[in-house]
């Protein structure tokens, strides 16, 4: 999984990390929290983010409001 300050990057480029820590930690679940904190986002824009792939279908939304595959 790549780590790198993303508050300012692109989102084309936030996308590629965030898709990409997915896609080779297959079960991987992160709380809103732990992934603005692993991939160094703002609460709103990576709340933003994971929505997004969320209405996508590329992540869901467990109960416990964990976001994963």
């Amino acid at each position: 999984m790549t780590m790198f300050s993303c508050e300012f990057a692109k989102v084309d480029a936030v996308l590629d990390v965030i898709l990409g820590g997915y896609a080779h930690a297959p079960g991987l679940r992160l709380t809103l929290e732990q992934a603005c904190r692993i991939w160094s986002l703002g609460d709103a824009r990576c709340q933003g983010v994971l929505d997004a792939l969320v209405d996508a279908g590329f992540l869901n939304r467990g109960h416990d409001g964990a976001y994963g595959r």
